[in-house]
């Protein structure tokens, strides 16, 4: 393993904490492998939180093998690795605790105890006296202070708890602090609070207990993200969140508006110096390492967040992109994007050609072709909003005058036989003409588009070797209106990358395979112009 960088102290007067590991793992769909916690605990060390939360020690063998790895493989930067656990039960002492001694034995110097602070999950969930777990929330503390580590205090359900009876959700809190716990945390565990009941509770616990408090919230009324922030408004200093908001049911407060929240608008320095512009490629890489695609309508860090679609916004930006957009998106990583759309007006055009390094200068009857065009297309089924690749090509054709071409078709085709055991075979032919020579060039798939592309590949491989470098990474069918009877309009949206990057292509047609012919054609066209390769004379 190479020499880390010298480590940085996070600044203690404000904490960013996150669960990812223990808390948003629990999400519906997510099932983490150690190697898979291991990769995210090194993204967001990378990023620069306090403190993460690595899972339960003692309560699975996953958990306990990701703490003896993580101190094996991961020098830590930024963070402290968070040990999870319950104070002990009742009736015993915590220096006989089996699960206490396995927080300890997990090498952890930080710990986050759970601990009852409603009266009815007491005496329901934990069957004991309010009395004795007010004791066990004492003695575990300061048993494992004893020991030389540091205790946050999560006070599960404890809004409700408040709710029911707030001078014994006090109570816990002030028993945590006085036992030694550094923060005591107040949890939404339910999800279920607004922000102005949160700013509420928060400011009268911090008023009676004097305890610094931490705020851990749910997102059930999908106010997580505003329930962490009117915390710390009200006087919280820790703030416990997932990347992308993963978690149990709906989820957690999301971990990067969250932090852009609190570096962009409130400007409290929470990460190490730079590393808010990590925001976006650290949240797409954890959503990579959970197989989960990311949204792109995340605030921040989706693909959507800086897209621009309305001619009128289009012709704003062009003046000052602040007009339209409330941070300058490379703040946090991201970047700004214009779609092309029947909305589009002369300055998405524009503003579009640019982001793509075409340079229309002030041709406004090119500008006016284009966007002509595009509504015409637009009203026959096209969407180039989600289709790049074949709006540079379109774009590309009217200003150069002609299509760009490495190939010319002179007809294909595809044949699907539905054989007497059930099964099917699919072939396809196609016939072109490429650098002056007449291709023919058959190939078998596993359906009748799989087919096409293998047959576009065996004839033109050979004269283009980038293509052997090309996979079709998605595809989409969506049938638009009803036309003549049952006839309908078909279009075919198809994803391909080179390994490096990604682009989109449409079709459309009367037939889902003409549609998606069309779609291949521009994405064989795009990803040969993309490689840096001369089109036909």
């Amino acid at each position: 393993m190479t020499a880390p960088s010298e480590p940085t102290e996070p600044d203690d007067s404000f904490h960013v904490f996150d669960t990812t590991l223990r808390d948003g793992a629990q999400r519906e769909g997510i099932n983490l492998t150690v190697a898979d916690k291991l990769t995210i605990a090194r993204h967001l060390d990378d990023f620069g939180v306090g403190f993460i939360e690595g899972g339960w020690p003692g309560a699975n063998p996953r958990d306990t093998e990701f703490f003896a790895r993580a101190r094996q493989e991961i020098d830590f930067r930024h963070a402290k690795l968070v040990a999870f656990g319950a104070t002990r039960r009742a009736g015993a002492t915590a220096a006989e605790d089996h699960q206490v001694r396995a927080l300890l034995e997990s090498g952890a110097e930080v710990i986050t105890l759970v601990a009852k602070s409603h009266d009815r999950h007491v005496e329901l969930a934990l069957r004991t006296t309010l009395d004795e777990n007010l004791a066990m929330v004492r003695d575990t503390v300061e048993h494992l202070r004893a020991q030389g580590r540091r205790v946050f205090v999560d006070c599960e359900h404890f809004f409700d708890g408040y709710r029911a009876n707030p001078e014994y959700a006090k109570a816990v809190v002030r028993t945590a602090a006085e036992a030694g716990a550094d923060v005591v945390i107040l949890c939404d565990t339910n999800g279920g609070m607004l922000p102005a009941q949160i700013h509420a509770v928060v400011a009268t616990v911090l008023a009676d207990t004097g305890a610094r408090l931490g705020i851990h919230a749910q997102d059930d009324t999908g106010c997580a993200v505003a329930n962490t922030l009117a915390a710390v408004d009200a006087g919280a200093t820790h703030v416990q969140c997932t990347a992308n908001g993963y978690g149990e049911r709906v989820g957690n407060a999301n971990l990067f508006p969250v932090v852009a929240a609190l570096e962009l608008k409130y400007g409290k320095q929470v990460l190490p110096e730079g590393k808010l512009r990590e925001t976006t490629r650290i949240s797409h890489a954890i959503a990579e390492v959970v197989n989960l695609t990311p949204s792109t309508h995340q605030p921040y860090v989706g693909v959507s967040a800086f897209a621009h679609k309305a001619g009128l916004h289009a012709s704003a930006i062009k003046v000052d992109p602040d007009l339209y957009q409330h941070i300058d998106p490379e703040l946090v990583g991201n970047t700004m994007r214009m779609l092309v759309s029947d909305m589009a007006g002369r300055a998405s055009i524009e503003l579009k050609g640019k982001e793509l390094g075409i340079d229309l200068g002030d041709d406004r009857e090119l500008v006016g072709r284009v966007v002509a065009r595009v509504k015409e297309r637009e009203l026959e089924g096209y969407t180039y909003e989600a289709a790049d690749a074949s709006f540079e090509l379109l774009l590309r054709a009217e200003a150069e005058g002609r299509p760009l071409k490495y190939f010319e078709v002179e007809s294909w085709r595809a044949i699907v036989e539905d054989r007497p055991d059930g099964t099917h075979a699919n072939e396809a032919t196609v016939k072109l003409w490429a650098k002056g020579e007449r291709i023919v060039a058959t190939a078998e798939g596993n359906g009748p588009v799989n087919a096409l592309d293998r047959a576009l590949r065996v004839g033109l491989g050979t004269i283009y070797p980038p293509l052997a470098g090309f996979e079709l990474v998605d595809y989409k069918v969506r049938i638009l209106e009803g036309k003549h009877g049952t006839q309908s309009t078909t279009r075919v949206l198809i994803s391909t990358t080179d390994g490096t990057g990604e682009w989109s292509t449409v079709g459309v047609a009367e037939n889902v395979i003409a549609a998606s012919w069309q779609a291949l054609e521009d994405a064989y066209t795009y990803g040969l112009l993309r490689a840096g390769v001369a089109p036909a004379a």
